[in-house]
């Protein structure tokens, strides 16, 4: 057994729909803002820096695409300081993936990274359980706006 590395955030969840459904709900911010953020420059491409928008709190941020793999995996920089996230899928069967999100990188200690790591947690999870109610029910569940209703302008 490898030993965990407790610098990492590390989110999964199975989705019930076919891999290459799931992977373009990551890609294409038509069917991500009905899950994660608000708001994108574009479609994730490898190489290109891509703005997201949370409208609700007056937050944007940039990232940065690093790799992409048709439905395997999403390589991306981001945050400040920036940390990778890695978004990976496996195919289970024809109608179940499974992702998995980590992020590492991060270039802070002691109680700063333990509340990096707890919010990033926190914050995949919701984005993995707001995919989930999005592809399997088609309900946007409007996780991301209400997690801090009292930071919304």
């Amino acid at each position: 057994m490898e030993p965990k590395n407790s610098n990492t955030v590390n989110c999964q969840l199975m989705i019930r729909k076919p891999i290459k459904e799931v992977f373009q709900a990551f890609i294409d911010p038509a069917i991500t803002t009905n899950f994660w953020f608000t708001k994108s420059s574009g479609k994730l491409e490898e190489d290109k820096t891509i703005t997201w928008t949370w409208e609700m709190y007056g937050l944007s941020t940039q990232a940065i695409v690093k790799e992409i793999v048709e439905n395997q995996k999403i390589v991306i920089e981001w945050d400040v300081p920036s940390t990778i996230v890695n978004f990976e899928f496996k195919s289970l069967d024809k109608a179940k993936t499974f992702v998995v999100i980590t992020q590492d990188g991060f270039n802070v200690t002691g109680d700063e990274l333990i509340e990096s790591i707890k919010d990033n947690t926190g914050g995949f999870t919701t984005v993995l359980d707001g995919l989930k109610a999005y592809l399997e029910h088609g309900i946007n569940l409007n996780l991301i706006a209400d997690k801090y209703p009292l930071r919304i302008k």
